[in-house]
């Protein structure tokens, strides 16, 4: 069994919709995952945000919007009865339920979560009416029957994968293909959750593990991974293969194609992952498994928002457990670390979020003076089996000679060199890097691209 997953853009509007119906309609057996119409959950977090202020009428007004653009939706993609009337009431149904949600006396949490989980909940619905209006065999499972985090909010596989076994097997004999939601699960206290944002590529990667699948496909806008950010530097082009870890690495920093976390699960139950295109289906996108990318320097990604720490003090100079207690501020605040260089009086450490920065800073200056610099771009050099390759390093910083360079790890991986710079020479970084890496035929690391 294959496993498809479709994102928001993949199903956006009805024709995309009815597109993702073909595409899958090949007769053989698949579990399809399907994200949230593109723009939904945006919508619902601000609804959200608005319920939860108390600002009931501003929340009327764009739940009110978001049902009248549901309403249309249902009308092109359903334009015969009576599938038209049940996409319609499901919508309906929906809707009027978050609508009593404005008057709670306490809107808590788990409201919220509810009301996120609602766009992967139509969009899965009215797929579902969708193939039985064009009698395809395919059932709906709510992943709310088979997804589950444990009480640290991890997934809890051998969970997963009794039940999907269960209703795979039992409950679904004769369907062909089988219709869930991403990004959607119950936690510990069976309440429903969320995989965090991008947690649809997750669940697709969940759900391939749990039962072994043949192959997991990310279908997306994009064709597979690209050598570089198309967005910032001309001439991309798409990898067309990867390793797992190579993969991980580009998507840990900053290749919007992939969902960080959802390497893991493959990797560990060995299913290879496709990355491929929606609007251009033929194309043969990134493979994803445990073979290598046979590339000295595969990619390069950018991850933005990074905050670098300093923390000096002569008391690090042969001391042990110094920087156990500092790793520990940051355990304590549940904030995880990117980047570390350290010397013999200081250390240096990035961190992607700093919505405790205050208070960590005020831990830290217990060790020693501590210095912060916002704003930071670390930029992520992705290859195979870096470390052999020693002209590697000599092409990099003659490529950012003329760019200030904050940090530098190198070592921590065989697959990455991380580079930290300031965010407002990213760009640059980026265009530089291509130009030394990719397009210099006078490197000796060009025949190996």
């Amino acid at each position: 069994m294959q496993i498809l997953k479709f994102g928001g853009t993949s199903v956006g509007s009805p024709e995309r919709m009815r597109r993702v119906g073909e595409l899958i309609d090949d007769g053989l057996p698949k579990i399809v995952v399907l994200s949230a119409v593109s723009g939904t959950t945006n919508k619902l977090v601000e609804l959200g945000e608005l319920i939860r202020k108390q600002q009931i009428e501003a929340a009327s007004i764009k739940l009110a919007a978001l049902r009248e653009e549901y309403r249309v939706f249902v009308n092109e993609l359903l334009p015969t009865e009576p599938f038209q009337d049940r996409g319609h009431a499901v919508v309906r149904g929906i809707f009027d339920e978050m609508e009593q949600l404005l008057w709670v006396n306490r809107f808590e949490s788990s409201h919220e979560k509810w009301i996120l989980a609602q766009g992967e909940v139509i969009s899965t619905n009215l797929f579902q009416i969708y193939m039985e209006l064009i009698e395809r065999p395919s059932v709906l499972l709510s992943a709310l029957d088979f997804m589950r985090i444990d009480e640290h909010g991890e997934p809890d596989l051998e969970w997963i994968q009794r039940r999907l076994e269960l209703l795979l097997s039992q409950q679904h004999p004769l369907a062909t293909y089988f219709i869930t939601q991403g990004y959607i699960c119950r936690n510990a206290a069976d309440e429903v959750d969320n995989l965090q944002r991008g947690g649809s590529d997750y669940s697709a990667t969940l759900i391939g593990a749990a039962i072994r699948a043949e192959e997991i496909q990310i279908w997306t806008d994009i064709d597979g991974i690209h050598n570089n950010d198309p967005r910032i530097v001309e001439n991309t082009w798409p990898i067309r293969q990867v390793s797992y870890r190579e993969a991980a690495e580009l998507a840990y920093f900053g290749a919007k194609i992939l969902h960080p976390t959802c390497v893991i699960p493959a990797e560990d139950r060995q299913v290879p992952i496709v990355l491929k295109n929606t609007f251009e289906p033929k194309s043969p996108g990134t493979l994803i498994s445990n073979a290598s990318s046979n590339r000295t320097i595969t990619a390069i990604a950018a991850k933005d928002g990074i905050t670098a720490i300093k923390i000096q003090s002569g008391r690090m100079l042969h001391a042990y457990g110094f920087l156990r207690r500092v790793f520990e501020v940051f355990e304590q605040f549940r904030t995880p670390i990117d980047m570390i260089t350290t010397s013999e009086v200081s250390v240096s450490l990035t961190i992607d979020s700093d919505k405790h920065l205050p208070e960590i800073i005020r831990s830290l200056e217990l060790f020693g003076d501590v210095s912060v610099d916002k704003n930071q771009s670390i930029i992520c050099i992705v290859g195979d089996a870096l470390s052999a390759h020693t002209e590697v390093t000599k092409h990099i910083f003659s490529a950012l000679e003329s760019i200030p360079l904050r940090m530098v790890s190198y070592g921590g991986s065989n697959n990455n060199i991380s580079i930290l710079v300031n965010q407002d020479a990213k760009n640059a970084a980026l265009r530089s890097l291509h130009k030394h890496l990719f397009q210099n035929t006078n490197t000796t690391l060009s025949v190996n691209f």
